[in-house]
């Protein structure tokens, strides 16, 4: 009678699940339909519901600027521990053709999900868009909507012919609006024109000259799969030479406090080396209490020159034992 009991309420608490899983897909296609493509904020608050801080009027956790500049110094080995220590096993992806090996992209996610074309959905999609003031090919809304600080992330199912989501025209009107880059599963044209624009760079499968076609927009802020990561909208974007990660915004600043205490501790290990003063034995292992008081001295006596603002040094010492 108790396994019967169980496997009923088991069979109750997964159908529960199914219930809620269901109803929010219904929601997001009634919303799509309701804003032109836009996913409703109802729906990205659920999503992100770990994120406790600001949000932009769209929904979209807003981690801020300082956070921003600070993660451009973090490195995507830094950022794929933190991941992984805290159960995150699918934030990066590698294999893109960048633009600039040596430009790197930090930035809040801005996403978009694009479909093999199908005529009656890309009609209605396009007299929706027109009905709520869109302008323009469907593949020039989620630009519209860039603010400084975001990376345009988009999904076009790994399309390369015909699959151009961009030229140099849009490019320069991406970076005039958020200045930073794009991160796309299809690929790009206008890759001596895209070149051109300082600061600006690309992250994509390929790159083609043809012309987007038999592609249409499914949805904007929208969940997308970038190869093996899932994104939402407002995660964090770094992308550098070896890939890229996607961090969760509600981990954000965890990611980027540990890289800068990692970058600390290096620093200050290589120094003693050089110094002769400990053996690497003794750096590489983990550290006695004589070596950490050493490190926080080392930190007060050259906090104006290290590598990581003196704020965030002071709140380490802080909360530090030694």
């Amino acid at each position: 009678m108790a396994n019967k009991l169980l496997n009923q309420n088991t069979v109750i608490k997964n159908l529960k699940k199914s219930i809620i899983w269901i109803s929010l897909g219904l929601s997001l296609f009634v919303h799509l339909g309701a804003n032109a493509q836009m996913m409703s904020k109802k729906d990205i608050l659920f999503l992100t519901s770990e994120w406790k801080g600001e949000r932009f009027a769209d929904g979209r956790p807003k981690v801020s600027d300082d956070i921003l500049e600070r993660f451009k110094s973090v490195t995507i080995e830094e950022a794929w521990g933190v991941l992984r220590n805290e159960g995150y096993h699918n934030q990066f992806e590698g294999g893109w053709k960048p633009l600039h090996d040596d430009v790197p992209i930090v930035g809040r996610a801005l996403t978009a999900l694009y479909t093999p074309n199908r005529p009656d959905v890309s009609d209605n999609i396009k007299k929706e868009g027109e009905n709520n003031g869109r302008i323009g090919n469907t593949n020039s809304w989620p630009i519209d909507m860039l603010q400084e600080g975001d990376v345009y992330v988009a999904d076009a199912f790994g399309k390369i012919v015909n699959g151009t989501l961009i030229g140099d025209n849009l490019g320069n009107a991406i970076y005039s609006k958020s200045k930073t880059g794009v991160v796309f599963n299809s690929s790009s044209r206008d890759m001596e024109g895209l070149s051109e624009i300082e600061g600006f760079n690309a992250f994509v499968r390929d790159w083609h000259p043809s012309f987007l076609n038999e592609v249409m927009l499914l949805s904007i802020n929208s969940p997308v799969r970038m190869g093996a990561v899932t994104v939402l909208p407002g995660d964090i974007v770094l992308a550098k030479k070896e890939g890229v990660v996607f961090v969760p915004a509600h981990l954000a600043e965890k990611v980027v406090v540990t890289s800068e205490v990692v970058r600390l501790r290096d620093l200050f290990g290589i120094t003693r080396l050089k110094q002769g003063r400990y053996t690497p034995g003794q750096i590489d292992n983990k550290w006695s209490d004589g070596i950490e008081k050493d490190f926080s001295k080392w930190l007060k006596d050259h906090m104006d020159e290290l590598p990581v603002p003196k704020e965030q040094i002071q709140e380490l010492l802080k909360n530090r034992m030694w």
